[in-house]
């Protein structure tokens, strides 16, 4: 606890719905941690509702992040650090979004290796509003087969149910793990670590980060089958794919993660930084 309380400390953060800061928090702390610790122990501790925060997206549109107490980012911390060290190893060598010493970064690289490979068709996969569309049960039931901890599943299931306060109404969750808690992005693994190991499975070359996935093939019939393979995936877990967003293309000119990749006159496959994420950013600096 002392080391999660370090970490929530460093990440600094706003209050969530109970308006308490860090350092209010902290003196709270002293006076209703036993109370809190029994509580967890017991099994009936109760996280409050998190604060819903609309962030603006390059394109218009808006995120939704869900903003918990300071108190239940801490606990959700503490258990991230027990959890992600017991669940993370299971886990693809293609995935590398929120996870210990894996960056986007590597991504791009496979990417660009594949590329270079000859598997210059990409399938790229945009899901609809995922963290919104996450089902509790189902998440449940894949996070039962890694962790055989009853009290610890009942404190995830908890966090998943926990209302959303908007305007001054708390709001009930039947689906969806906000983006703003510490245990969110593991969480988003355990459910899409399925998709992974069934491409994994039919030995397809793909690169995830997060709910952002592209598969690597050799011809555009390859990649219609690989979408169609990827949609029946996805119906499982009753997310749904941005058919806008995603599309069987060619890799050369395509941005995944913020870089686009082209070959040279010698063959080489190069990267550089993509157009889209360069206006994102000028506009952020402005």
């Amino acid at each position: 606890m002392q080391r999660a309380w370090k970490r929530v400390k460093a990440n600094k953060g706003a209050a969530g719905v109970d308006g308490l800061d860090i350092d209010q928090t902290e003196s709270h702390l002293r006076q209703v941690w036993p109370s809190i610790r029994q509580q967890l122990l017991m099994g009936t501790y109760q996280p409050l509702s998190v604060r819903r925060v609309c962030i603006p997206k390059p394109d218009g549109s808006e995120r939704e992040l869900g903003i918990p107490s300071v108190t239940d980012r801490l606990i959700q911390q503490a258990l991230l650090q027990v959890l992600q060290p017991l669940i993370d190893p299971s886990f693809s060598e293609h995935s590398h979004g929120f996870r210990p010493g894996r960056r986007a970064w590597d991504a791009v690289l496979s990417a660009q290796r594949y590329a270079q490979e000859g598997y210059c068709i990409v399938v790229d996969v945009d899901l609809s509003r995922f963290f919104d569309r996450v089902n509790h049960d189902i998440l449940i039931d894949r996070l039962r087969r890694q962790v055989n901890d009853t009290g610890v599943i009942r404190l995830v299931r908890a966090y998943l149910n926990a209302g959303i306060m908007d305007g001054g109404v708390v709001v009930e969750r039947l689906e969806g793990t906000p983006q703003g808690g510490p245990l969110s992005p593991l969480l988003a693994n355990v459910l899409l670590d399925a998709v992974d190991k069934e491409l994994e499975r039919r030995g397809h070359r793909f690169a995830r980060y997060a709910d952002d996935c592209n598969v690597y093939v050799r011809s555009q019939k390859a990649g219609e089958r690989v979408m169609a393979l990827l949609k029946r995936c996805y119906d499982k877990l009753r997310l749904k794919i941005n058919e806008s967003k995603s599309a069987v293309a060619g890799v050369f000119g395509r941005s995944f993660l913020g870089y686009c990749l082209w070959q040279n006159r010698d063959g080489e496959v190069r990267r550089g930084v993509s157009k889209k994420a360069l206006e994102a950013f000028k506009q952020r600096i402005r």
